[in-house]
C-alpha cells in the first residue's frame, strides 16, 4: 500500500503523529504529586523519605544512557516495547500497593519500582526525539517544540482525565498511568521509524506549514486543559463529555498524513506527466551532471574524512559521546540544564505539600497548570527560535538565559509568599521548565551532531535525577523537615510560608548562576548559529 511505503511522505507524518501521542502520554514523570500523599500515609513516611522517593523515581532516568546506547544499535519499535513494558511493571505495582490490594512494599523496593516507572519514560522520549530529529532536521526547533509540549501538557491530560472519570483518585490515577502509555506504545510500534529527511526547499515548507497545524491543534488542547480547570465542574455528565472531547482532539492530527497521501498522489501523476515531455538529450545531459555532481561528491567526502582521522571534530561536527564530554560547551550546558531543570523538578515534586503549606486543600490545580504552561514553554520556544535563527541567526542558549531570569523571578515571589504567589509560581515554574527542555534538545544536535545524539541526549538527561537528589531530596528534604513538626503515627507536616522559604531563595540563586551559564555558552556558539543562519538562506536562494 503506498501510504505506508518507507519512503512515503504520509508514512513520516503518520509516524510524526504517533510520536505525539507518545509525548502525550510520557510526561507521567511529572504527576508524582497526585499519589504522593497516598504513598506517604500508606507508609507512613516523613518529608525527607517521601522526597527520597521521588528522587528513586528521577534516578530512574540515569539509566536512559541505556537507552541512548540502544538507539544507536537497535530500530525505534524495539525502544518503544522495553520503555511501554517497564512502564507497565513499574506503575502497575505502585497501583497495587496504593490500592490496597497488597501490602506495602519494604521502603528499598518502593524506590524500584519508582525507578523502573521513571526509567520507561526515557526510553519511549529517546525513540520518538531521536528518530523525528533525523526525520526533520531541518525544523529542529518545531520538533523539538512540538514533542516537548506534549510531553508537558501529558501531566494535566493524566490529571484532568482522572479527575473527570474518576473524582482524582490517586489508585485509578496509576491504573492510567501504567496501561494507557502501553497501549500508545503499541501501536506507534508500527509507524514511528526513520525516513529521508527533507531533500528540497519546497519539502522544507510543507513541513513548516504542516507544523503550523500541529502548533494549533496543540494550542487549543492545551486552552481547552485550563479552561477546564477554571471552570471547576468536574462531575457527571459534564466530565465525560470534556473527556470525549479532548480525546478527539489528540486523535485530530491524523488527518495531516492522510492530506500528505493525497498531496503526493497529485504531485506523482505530474513527476511522471513531466518526465513523459522531457526530452531524452535533456535526460542524458542531466545523467551526466548527476554522475559528475556524484563523483565530485565523493571525491569531497573521501578528503573530508582524511582530515577528520587528523583533527577532532569542531562544533556543528558529529562528536562521540567521549569527544562531546571533553568540550568546555558541553559542561557549560549540563550545569545550566541543571540549574534550570534541577530546581523546576523540585517545586513539581513538592507541590503536593507547597500547597499544603500555603494552605491549599486541593493541589490538582496547580499540577495542571505547571503542566499546561510548560506546554506553552515548550511549544513557543521551539518555533520562535527557530524562527529567530533563521532571521537573524540569535542563538539558541539566549533563550535559555531569558527563561532562567524569569524562574529567578518566580522563585522569589513565591518565598515572599505575595497573594497567590503559588498560582503564579505554576505558570512560570511551568514556562521556564519547558522552554529548558526544548531548547537544549535541538541546541545539543546542532552542538555535537545527529550521529550519536541518543547517547548525548541521555548524558544531558541525567541532569533530571540530579537535579532531582540535589534540590528535591538534600536540599527541600532537609529544610523542610527541620521546619515540620511531627504527626501521630510518624510522618510530619508543616503549614505556613516560613516551610518552603529558603528553598526558594536557594533556588533563585542557582537561577541566576544558570542565567551566566547561558549568556556564556551563547557567546561561545555563536558563529556556529551565524553558519546555521547562513546555510539555511543559502539553501532557500539555490531553491528560488
Amino acid at each position: 500500500m503506498g501510504f505506508l511505503r518507507s519512503s512515503s511522505p504520509a508514512l513520516k507524518w503518520l509516524g510524526f503523529v504517533t510520536a505525539v501521542w507518545v509525548q502525550s502520554i510520557s510526561g507521567n514523570n511529572y504527576t508524582f504529586s497526585n499519589y504522593s500523599g497516598a504513598l506517604k500515609s500508606l507508609m507512613n513516611l516523613n518529608q525527607l523519605q517521601l522526597n527520597n522517593l521521588s528522587v528513586a523515581k528521577d534516578v530512574g532516568k540515569a539509566f536512559g544512557i541505556l537507552a541512548g546506547l540502544a538507539s544507536d544499535r537497535f530500530p525505534t519499535p524495539v525502544i518503544l516495547l522495553i520503555g511501554c513494558f517497564e512502564g507497565l511493571l513499574g506503575y502497575g505495582v505502585q497501583w497495587l500497593v496504593v490500592s490496597r490490594t497488597i501490602k506495602p512494599l519494604p521502603y528499598w523496593q518502593m524506590c524500584v519500582f519508582l525507578c523502573m516507572g521513571g526509567n520507561s519514560t526515557t526510553w519511549m522520549n529517546t525513540a520518538v526525539l531521536v528518530t523525528c530529529i533525523r526525520n526533520f532536521r531541518r525544523n529542529r526547533g518545531p520538533v523539538s517544540g512540538i514533542l516537548k509540549g506534549y510531553v508537558g501538557l501529558s501531566t494535566a491530560i493524566f490529571t484532568d482525565l482522572c479527575t473527570a472519570l474518576f473524582s482524582n483518585d490517586p489508585a485509578s490515577f496509576l491504573v492510567l498511568l501504567a496501561v494507557v502509555p502501553f497501549a500508545v506504545c503499541l501501536t506507534a510500534v508500527f509507524f514511528l521509524r526513520e525516513i529521508p529527511p527533507a531533500s528540497s526547499a519546497d519539502e522544507e515548507n510543507e513541513e513548516t506549514r504542516y507544523f503550523a497545524v500541529f502548533n494549533i491543534v496543540a494550542v487549543v488542547v492545551a486552552v481547552y486543559l485550563q479552561s477546564y480547570d477554571i471552570i471547576g465542574i468536574k462531575t457527571g455528565v459534564f466530565s465525560v463529555a470534556f473527556a470525549s472531547i479532548l480525546l478527539f482532539l489528540l486523535f485530530s492530527p491524523i488527518a495531516i498524513p492522510f492530506h500528505a497521501f493525497i498531496k503526493s498522489l497529485n504531485r506523482g501523476e505530474q513527476d511522471v506527466e513531466r518526465q513523459i515531455q522531457e526530452p531524452l538529450l535533456r535526460s542524458d545531459i542531466a545523467v551526466d551532471k548527476e554522475l559528475t555532481a556524484v563523483a565530485a561528491a565523493a571525491a569531497e567526502v573521501e578528503e573530508e574524512n582524511l582530515v577528520a582521522e587528523k583533527k577532532r571534530p569542531v562544533l556543528g561536527e558529529d562528536h562521540t559521546i567521549v569527544e562531546a564530554i571533553l568540550t568546555v560547551d558541553f559542561w557549560v550546558l549540563f550545569v545550566s540544564f541543571l540549574c534550570g531543570v534541577g530546581t523546576g523538578l523540585a517545586v513539581m515534586n513538592n507541590m503536593g505539600q507547597i500547597g499544603l503549606a500555603l494552605g491549599y486543600t486541593d493541589i490538582s490545580i496547580f499540577v495542571s497548570m505547571t503542566s499546561i504552561w510548560g506546554f506553552f514553554g515548550r511549544i513557543l520556544s521551539g518555533t520562535l527560535s527557530e524562527h529567530f535563527l533563521k532571521k537573524a541567526g540569535t542563538p539558541r542558549p539566549l533563550w535559555n538565559a531569558a527563561s532562567q531570569i524569569l524562574m529567578a523571578v518566580g522563585y522569589l515571589l513565591m518565598a515572599l509568599a505575595v497573594p497567590n504567589s503559588l498560582y503564579i509560581g505554576s505558570m512560570v515554574v511551568g514556562v521556564c521548565y519547558g522552554v529548558r527542555l526544548a531548547i537544549t534538545v535541538p541546541t545539543a544536535s546542532e552542538l555535537f551532531g545527529l550521529k550519536y545524539y541518543g547517547l548525548i541526549y541521555n548524558m544531558l538527561v541525567l541532569n533530571l535525577p540530579l537535579g532531582s537528589f540535589l534540590f528535591s531530596g538534600l536540599l527541600a528534604g532537609f529544610l523542610y523537615d527541620a521546619e515540620a513538626t511531627p504527626t501521630p503515627g510518624g510522618g510530619n507536616t508543616c503549614v505556613g510560608a516560613h516551610c518552603y522559604r529558603l528553598i526558594f531563595l536557594v533556588m533563585a540563586l542557582a537561577s541566576v548562576i544558570g542565567v551566566g551559564l547561558d549568556i556564556l555558552l551563547a557567546y561561545r556558539t555563536k558563529e556556529i548559529y551565524a553558519k546555521i543562519h547562513a546555510s539555511k538562506h543559502v539553501k532557500k536562494a539555490s531553491s528560488s
